[in-house]
């Protein structure tokens, strides 16, 4: 882990820092290739294929009680539980209030979902 990420979660409580780092061993295993970017001010931490946003695929996005694993192409994809939440654009979130949340059946299918529609998109670019 690097000092940024301790210190982003430094300001945290020991429930949101858990599920923060939980989720992100999760995005790790599924996404092994991503470019993994902390955004102090933001209080979020970014994966993706390159630094912009269009490269993009999902962050974790700390919030005072909970962490919210955000997708930045979240209207592209398929929802079939309802887990999505936000009324953007473009992104939508799942909120994770405890540990058990982030082993959902649907997390990693959706994890998935997310590296395909932000691929899709980063071709449909070129």
């Amino acid at each position: 882990m690097t000092d940024t990420i301790d210190e982003l979660l430094s300001a945290y409580d020991p429930t949101v820092r858990e599920i923060a780092l939980k989720l992100r061993d999760v995005i790790l295993e599924e996404f092994p290739a991503t470019i993994e970017q902390v955004d102090l001010p933001a209080k979020l931490i970014g994966y993706g294929y390159d630094r912009t946003y269009k490269g993009l695929v999902c962050g974790i996005a700390l919030q005072k009680s909970y962490v919210n694993l955000m997708f930045s192409k979240g209207t592209e994809m398929p929802d079939p539980d309802g887990l999505l939440e936000g009324t953007g654009k473009r992104a939508r979130h799942i909120k994770m209030r405890t540990l058990e949340d982030i082993d959902r059946a649907s997390v990693r299918p959706m994890l998935a979902a997310a590296m395909q529609a932000t691929q899709a998109d980063l071709q449909r670019k070129q």
